[in-house]
């Protein structure tokens, strides 16, 4: 006889104590008393009970009941749940069962996440019949998904509707369903791999951030019962049953005293104050600070939300949600916060006076009630606004290198002219970028079969169904079953049932997202060394390679100056460690334009041959100038060629400014096939516009 299976006890992990909450246990408690909070999302490096804690809290959740037979599990009592599987009668019977935990896998297909075909009944009755997903068994339960930055795009999207509307809608092969989908959405992710997507994001209501104990004591003892627990699980969930009874019990009665608790108006204008300090995105901060002061108030038996109760939901609801450089750790600034709250409490509302005429209704005598508070769904976060770019020169005089020059003459290299700023001893300088920005979606052409990313389109085993194919012919592997049996009917038969042959096999065509290589070949240049130039493009490049570590690219740099192009970067998808080379990069001395072009045509070649699967996306930062060596600009050209006949997708960033131009980095983006920026357009929204136009 098989043994039960016993789930590491809430309690028995090290800062899940009832008592001793640490920020882990207190949020996921606090989004237990208050589902509307909007779920959490946990941040940490692996192997800090991220996944445990998570697990063992469906069985702190009180029981829910449903009918009988329903596989949408709507709630008995409220009249405005419908399920596809109704209507029920009233005699219908009601059973209570467990909270669902429904784990979401990030391999997990559409079909398997809304809904599909129901196989079997489509097979032997020949009917068309829905299967529930994933979504509709987590109604009314835990949604978790491990892993969540690693999520792809398009179950990223079918999470965000149903989280926005509470409601599912699925309508394919042949029917059309709609069902109530509310659930606690609770994430976990280690940063290292990567970050998540903005708009999932601000979804989690709450966002901690977990990390091993550094104290020898507390890692021995999580140590400790990790061993008892795998030597003998139910003798350690005995141990601690007390204890989780205990705070099933707790969690219960503070759901039931939720409704009653105050948010004084003062409290409520303290709740914004912070909000607006902190410059959060939206209004949707505000709310979901203001329901975790309220259930943690709850928690702690308060009749009316405190000081305290406001610090700690700040500390929860605000660090994933406030405007920060995207390279700093995150947190927050908990003196900044406790200056906003100051040292006395918020006082409670007056009481309102009495009706002189009386009143009808009875609610009046009840007393004042909270300050109501708008659904999430009635709140739309703007978009993210970008950092302000680093101020240009427009307005100083143009630069002694924009005097008009012959086209066939190879123009003077202003590394050689004094003008450029040099440091002390002639040494190049080194400019240092300002703050990043976010950037938009830079693409390959065509459509891919690479890795598994978030850039390019490509056609593989996940994403979105886009048709259909035999096998072997570029689809992604999964049975598409309505074409199969559209293939089988179509076929000529002698009567009687269908049957299906190999030859009707189909299988599903699917695009999704790709990673890439992104190469920058920087120009450093005398040249692009004045007038601030250098600061301006390191700024673009930085926040490019920001976007590049947010999508999972392999990224690689490549820079010229001198009489040589240098390899600074391999391809890597380290991006910390191309950050730090791009902000030591020196600027000065002559323009090696057809070196920095053919090394880039070598680690294209290299990349080629290690991952053929792998497109990259060149992006060439320059003047246009060549002025290193004899014929320097005729092997320019005959380098750009080489590129161009590569099938690389390319953008020229001109490094080249003032009233007066040469418009050489503009041939150059003609010899290239690429994409011609201006550097005065290099600020967030300008350089995010041309890059992202680059259509697939």
């Amino acid at each position: 006889m098989r043994s039960p299976h016993h789930h590491y006890p809430f309690s028995a992990i090290v800062g899940c104590d009832a008592e001793h909450l640490d920020d882990l246990g207190l949020s996921l408690v606090l989004t237990s008393v208050s589902p509307e909070i909007g779920g959490v999302l946990v941040r940490g490096e692996k192997g800090t009970a991220k996944s445990t804690a998570v697990r063992a809290l469906s069985s702190l959740l009180p029981p829910v009941d449903v009918y009988q037979g329903d596989r949408f599990s709507v709630d008995p009592a409220d009249p405005d749940q419908h399920s596809p599987d109704g209507p029920f009668e009233p005699d219908t019977a009601v059973e209570s069962r467990p909270v669902r935990l429904v784990e979401l896998p990030v391999g997990a297909t559409e079909d398997r996440v809304l809904g599909s075909l129901h196989l079997e009944r489509a097979l032997t009755h020949g009917k068309v019949a829905y299967e529930p997903g994933l979504l509709a068994r987590a109604h009314r339960g835990i949604l978790y998904v491990d892993e969540v930055n690693l999520l792809h795009d398009h179950l990223v999207d079918l999470l965000l509707d149903a989280a926005a509307t509470g409601r599912v809608t699925v309508e394919r092969d042949g029917f059309s369903v709609e069902h109530t989908a509310r659930f606690l959405l609770i994430g976990t992710m280690n940063p290292e791999e990567g970050e998540l997507r903005p708009q999932l994001l601000d979804r989690f209501g709450l966002t901690v951030e977990v990390a091993a104990p550094p104290e020898p004591g507390t890692r021995a003892e999580v140590v400790r019962r990790r061993m008892a627990h795998d030597a003998d699980p139910a003798a350690f969930a005995a141990r601690y049953r007390g204890a989780e009874e205990a705070l099933a019990e707790r969690i219960a009665v503070a759901r039931k005293t939720l409704g009653r608790v105050r948010l004084s108006e003062a409290a409520l204008l303290k709740i914004a104050e912070v909000c607006a300090a902190f410059e959060v995105d939206g209004l949707r901060a505000d709310i979901v600070t203001a329901r975790t002061a309220m259930a943690h108030a709850a928690w702690e038996g308060r009749a009316s939300v405190t000081r305290a109760d406001i610090r700690r939901a700040a500390t929860l609801a605000l660090p994933h949600r406030r405007r920060r450089n995207p390279f700093d750790a995150p947190g927050l600034d908990e003196d900044l916060l406790d200056r906003i709250l100051g040292d006395e409490e918020p006082p409670p509302d007056p009481p309102e006076p009495p009706d002189p005429e009386g009143s009808d209704d009875p609610t009046d005598s009840e007393g004042p009630s909270e300050p109501e508070l708008p659904s999430d769904g009635d709140v739309s976060s703007g978009p993210d606004e970008p950092a302000e770019p680093a101020e240009t020169s427009g307005g100083e005089q143009p630069d002694p290198e924009t005097a008009p020059a012959s086209a066939e003459h190879e123009p003077a290299d202003p590394g050689d002219d004094p003008s450029p700023p040099r440091a002390s001893g002639g040494s190049p300088v080194t400019a240092r970028a300002a703050d990043p920005y976010r950037t938009r979606l830079l693409t390959a052409r065509g459509s891919g079969e690479g890795a598994d990313g978030r850039r390019s389109r490509a056609v593989g085993a996940r994403g979105r169904r886009i048709g259909s194919a035999a096998p072997g012919r570029g689809a992604g592997g999964s049975l598409h079953l309505v074409e199969t049996v559209r293939a089988a009917a179509l076929r000529p038969r002698d009567g009687g049932r269908l049957r299906l042959h190999p030859g009707d096999l189909r299988v599903a065509v699917r695009e999704g997202q790709e990673t890439n290589l992104i190469l920058f070949c920087v120009d450093a240049s005398g040249s692009m060394a004045a007038r601030k130039r250098m600061t301006e493009v390191k700024t673009a490049i930085l926040s490019l390679l920001l976007d590049a570590y947010r999508r999972r690219d392999k990224v690689g740099l490549i820079t010229f100056r001198g009489r040589d192009a240098e390899l600074a970067l391999p391809p890597t998808r380290s991006v910390d460690v191309a950050a730090a080379r791009l902000d030591d990069l020196p600027a000065g001395g002559r323009t090696p334009l057809a070196e920095g072009l053919e090394e880039a045509a070598r680690v294209l070649r290299r990349e080629r041959l290690r991952d053929p699967r792998l497109r990259p996306l060149l992006v060439v930062v320059t003047d246009g100038r060549a002025t290193g060596g004899r014929g320097a600009v005729g092997r320019a050209m005959g380098a750009a060629d080489h590129v161009a006949g590569l099938g690389v997708t390319a953008v020229v960033v001109d490094g080249e400014s003032g009233p007066m131009r040469l418009g050489l980095a503009e041939r150059l983006a003609a010899r290239l096939g690429a994409d011609h920026m201006p550097v005065t357009e290099v600020s967030a929204d300008a350089l995010g516009n041309a890059v992202r136009e680059r259509a697939a």
